[in-house]
């Protein structure tokens, strides 16, 4: 049996405040959240004696605004962070948001684009205060958001990835990493826009199928007989910069080729033909042009053989060589060449439109260009083998375990890191060039070298280089504060799989390099996407996204995180619709008119609970039940299973507590007495700790209905109900038994056409129900007359049917309810037609020649007519026995 440590007011069982008969999410849940932080529920204290249990949010942009992915991710992190609280933990949720380098420059430069100006035209100090002053004014959206989802976080410790700790922190780790020569400067290939103007990286480059052009062109010469070789590409611009034909080494076809070298069009130049590995034979000609300029792969096969890099399009991808074609745009270029190839009988073969997949700047969707830059980047080696090992030697758990394999697929391949960005917006790299090619990195604590010509490297950071350090320096890194001290490493990160490599790999190698090995959590617990109920992803231009905000207004917050909950299998994509959360309204509104009827008929959480051997079937029953419901719970929680520990929940409140164990009281409550009393005290705690149980999922109408039950201050930090260990499997069956009775009669009347609340007088043989103690179910018939609105048998009384239930017999006269002569009939029309369904498929089933030319589909869809048709046979022929025979006559 369970009770609560906080102390409780010496109150009659009447004195419950009186509910509103219905319950009005938008009237009580902003009030109940600001009582929540005014009262500091939320705050964590690196000083408490507690046990620590920390999780930082995945940091929302600056720039965003609460979707259905937030509000799923958010509702997983509260509801584990409101459990460990009321365990007893100190509990640290860590809110704050990221400034979001290139998202929120577009938006600036938008605004600053309606008042006919440039960010060039203000001067990067002027851009980035305009920048800071939108933060200040329209930024963080989300936090008001994250309010109405009723997140239980620690405001007074929000950060920004741009406020001073963190910039300091951002420039401390960037200077360690170059002094450990973990940081250097190169030209490589990058993902470039050229709307944009910057790099950006991978998880910022969106792919989508576009409709392009696939050209084969001659290069070498167009006399038959002479070498010659045939490529096929998507971006015939690009050959200008061509500097090598690529096949592969054990392709017959070009053997004598290779080490020669051929004309390429339109260029006047001569480039080698290469064998490389890399090469698919199988895939087209089996022939590759190398521009390694503009393509990753073609960059890494100039490299193993020494080829030159030839950029030919500047950074808006305009063409800059070659005359007749330079100051186009890319795609004007690409028709002006595949032109003149045309024109001079190169083109082989054209294939428009071809179908391809196409990457696109995830913030202006503009094509991106790979392009060669000078950029700065992260030598991940060493630090990815780091972030490896981590997971490898226990240290760090993967939840879903086979969600590891992914993981490890990229830090066991990952490439070196291009940490810079060609922006204003963002955490400035802190190298200074002086006027002789000096390079001089510079940490928080050490003045910048003065004097002419020293200027500081141009770029910022990209976001996720100080998004990686968020573990650590969100709790005062890179100083070895009390609440770094007590909160580090993190206890669990819970976030999407989608962002697996690009923000969790990047916070593992950073935070074990930081915090000399110690990873900077001990869980990862990985969730899918939310998606629409048809399992699509959901997105603008598919119009079916939807605003969180539109369903917390019409049918409370509790709604969308019961729903989000429900459907949080680990690692899973989640299929959300309105009808769902429409289901997660009336939950809701289920516990409020339960918890509204007990707290009117006395239930009371007052003093301790009656003796075993003093409570009823039904009390050992539920209080059985809601141990078992307790230690289930729990064990869902710590597999991070939402999904089942919500279904569990749901199933039991509703389909136990309340369209039971609810019902069954009343009863007790009519008769009155010691088992009234005991019915009240048990009706009391089912409701206290059901409430607590479901709290962190849905916390604002629990708060409100716990309250009102108990009297006590807040279910926030009240104690988490703790597995009593009782147990009444005798009960439970007794208990099995009268439900499978009541269902199985309810079920008849309702195939009779009885209203539910028509009564009909019935005779009750309930001693030989199975499961039940000695007497059967006698003891509980007037709670099945009560719940099945059967009346005593009387003077008269003539059965017309007679119901065999598991040992129990019902006997029911229908004569004044029903006309059971068309009944009988109208059941042997439907009998006939059924056996009729039978006898078809039974003779298609049986035909060997027809199984043998069928399809599978067809076949299976025979026998389940078959087997439905033996169902409707023993339903109906239960129901005419039921009647008093099987003859339809009058």
């Amino acid at each position: 049996m369970t009770e609560n440590a906080q102390a409780r007011p010496d109150r009659g069982p009447n004195s419950h405040p009186e509910l509103p008969t219905q319950y009005a999410p938008a009237e009580v849940e902003g009030k109940l959240y600001e009582r929540w932080v005014e009262r500091g529920y939320f705050e964590a204290h690196a000083k408490s004696d507690k046990e620590p249990y920390a999780i930082v949010i995945p940091p929302p942009n600056v720039t965003g605004s609460l979707h259905l992915g937030h509000a799923f991710e958010h509702t997983i992190i509260d509801a584990l962070t409101r459990r460990k609280r009321m365990q007893g933990y100190e509990t640290l949720w860590q809110p704050g948001m990221d400034h979001a380098g290139i998202a929120t420059q577009n938006v600036v430069e938008r605004e600053l684009a309606k008042e006919g100006l440039s960010r060039h035209d203000l001067g990067r100090e002027a851009f980035v205060e305009r920048v800071w002053r939108w933060k200040a004014e329209s930024g963080g959206q989300i936090s008001g958001q994250m309010r109405r989802l009723g997140d239980g976080v620690a405001w007074s410790r929000e950060r920004f990835t741009m406020d001073e700790g963190l910039s300091r922190a951002v420039q401390t780790m960037f200077k360690r990493l170059y002094d450990d020569e973990l940081i250097y400067r190169a030209e490589r290939i990058i993902n470039w826009c050229p709307r944009c103007l910057t790099a950006i990286s991978d998880i910022e480059v969106e792919y989508q199928e576009d409709d392009g052009e696939l050209v084969s062109i001659r290069y070498g010469s167009l006399t038959e007989g002479e070498p010659s070789i045939v490529v096929a590409t998507t971006r015939a611009e690009t050959m200008l910069g061509d500097t090598a034909v690529a096949v592969h080494p054990d392709d017959e076809r070009y053997r004598d080729l290779v080490g020669t070298e051929i004309e390429l069009p339109l260029t006047g130049r001569r480039i080698p033909v290469v064998a490389d590995a890399h090469v698919d034979p199988e895939f087209g000609t089996g022939a590759v042009k190398v521009t390694p300029a503009h393509d990753p792969n073609d960059f890494e096969i100039g490299q193993r053989h020494g080829l030159p890099h030839i950029t030919v399009m500047d950074e808006r991808a305009v063409i800059t060589t070659h005359g007749p074609f330079q100051g186009l745009d890319r795609l004007e270029a690409r028709a002006a060449v595949v032109g003149a190839l045309r024109a001079e009988g190169r083109i082989v073969a054209e294939k428009r439109p071809y179908r391809h997949s196409v990457g696109h700047c995830s913030r202006c969707k503009t094509t991106i260009e790979p392009r060669l830059s000078l950029q700065w980047w992260v030598r991940v080696g060493p630090l990815a083998k780091a972030a490896g090992d981590a997971v490898r030697d226990g240290r760090v758990t993967i939840h879903p375990r086979e969600m590891e394999s992914r993981y490890f697929s990229w830090v066991d391949n990952l490439h070196d890191w291009c940490i810079s960005r060609q922006l204003w917006w963002g955490h400035r790299i802190p190298v200074w060039y002086g006027p002789g090619g000096e390079v001089v990195c510079v940490g928080p604590d050490e003045e910048p070298p003065a004097g002419e010509g020293w200027h500081q490297d141009a770029d910022v950071l990209d976001t996720w280089f100080s998004s990686g350090l968020w573990p650590f320096t969100t709790l005062g890194w890179p100083e070895r504060t009390e609440s770094l001290e007590t909160f580090y490493p993190n206890s669990v990160l819970v976030t999407g799989y989608d962002i697996l490599f690009f923000w969790v790999a990047r916070m593992m190698m950073l935070g074990l390099h930081a915090m000399d090995g110690t990873p900077p959590f001990r869980t990862i617990a990985l969730h899918g996407m939310v998606r629409d109920q048809f399992g699509k992803k959901m997105s603008k231009s598919f119009g079916n996204a939807v605003n969180p905000l539109d369903w917390m207004d019409a049918y409370g917050s509790d709604a969308v995180r019961f729903t989000l909950a429900r459907g949080a299998n680990p690692g899973v994509d989640v299929p959300i619709g309105e009808d769902w959360v429409q289901a997660s309204r009336n939950f809701a509104n289920k516990i409020w008119n339960a918890t509204r009827f007990a707290l009117m008929n006395g239930a009371t959480v007052e003093g301790p609970l009656p003796a075993p051997e003093e409570l009823s079937t039904a009390d050992r029953w539920i209080l059985s039940r809601l141990g078992e419901v307790v230690a289930e719970v729990d064990a869902y929680y710590d597999d991070y299973q939402f999904a089942k520990l919500s279904d569990a929940l749901y199933h039991f409140a509703w389909d136990e507590v309340f369209d039971w164990y609810v019902e069954l009281t009343k009863t007790a409550f009519a008769q009155g007495g010691p088992a009234a009393g005991a019915a009240r005290r048990v009706l009391g705690e089912v409701l206290d700790v059901t409430l607590r149980l479901l709290h962190p999922v849905v916390p604002f109408v629990t708060e409100a209905l716990w309250t009102a039950l108990t009297g006590q201050e807040s279910v926030v930090i009240a104690d988490w109900p703790a597995d009593s260990g009782f147990r009444d499997p005798a009960a439970e069956a007794e208990i099995a038994a009268l439900r499978q009775l009541v269902t199985e009669v309810r079920r008849f009347r309702a195939d009779q056409g009885l209203q539910p609340g028509q009564r009909v007088p019935a005779r009750l043989d309930l001693a030989g129900a199975a499961g039940a103690v000695a007497g059967g179910l006698s003891a509980h018939e007037d709670a099945i007359r009560a719940l099945l609105r059967l009346t005593p048998p009387g003077d008269g009384f003539a059965p017309t049917a007679s119901l065999p239930v598991g040992g129990a017999v019902v006997e029911l006269d229908l004569s004044g309810a029903i006309d059971v002569a068309a009944e009988r009939k109208r059941l042997a029309k439907d009998l006939a037609a059924a056996e009729k369904d039978k006898a078809q498929t039974a003779a298609k089933l049986a035909n060997e020649a027809f199984l043998a030319k069928a399809p599978d589909q067809v076949v299976a869809k025979i026998r389940a007519r078959r087997e439905a048709a033996d169902a409707d046979i023993a339903r109906i022929t239960a129901q005419l026995a039921a009647l008093g025979g099987v003859g339809g006559g009058s």
